[in-house]
C-alpha cells in the first residue's frame, strides 16, 4: 500500500472522528483511539511520541511494515483520529 496516497484518497474524513462507528473505536479518545490502533497493527515497546515540534508530533511507527499490514479501513480511522502522513519525513504525525 501507497501510505501517502492512501491518506490522501481520505483527506475529507481528516478529524471526522464522529464518523468512527461506536464498535470500531478502541477508545472514545481520538488520540488514544489512533495509538491503540497503531500499536495494534505494529506493536512496539518505545514510546509511541517520537518527536514533537510547536504543536505537532510524530510518531514513532515504522511506515514500511505500517504499509504492510494496514488495511485502507485502518487508514480512514487514522485519518478521522487526525493522524496524518508527513510525506517529507516519510513518517505519520498529528497536531495538538
Amino acid at each position: 500500500m501507497d501510505l501517502n496516497k492512501t491518506f490522501e484518497k481520505f483527506s475529507k474524513e481528516y478529524l471526522q472522528f464522529k464518523n468512527v462507528t461506536v464498535t470500531n473505536k478502541l477508545h472514545p479518545r481520538p488520540d488514544v483511539c489512533a495509538f491503540l490502533l497503531l500499536d495494534k497493527l505494529c506493536p512496539g515497546e518505545e514510546d509511541m511520541v517520537s518527536s514533537a515540534e510547536h504543536d505537532e508530533i510524530w510518531l514513532n511507527v515504522d511506515c514500511e511494515k505500517l504499509a504492510e499490514v494496514a488495511t485502507e479501513d485502518g487508514i480512514l480511522m487514522l485519518v478521522r483520529c487526525g493522524v496524518r502522513y508527513d510525506e517529507e519525513t516519510g513518517s505519520l504525525a498529528m497536531f495538538v
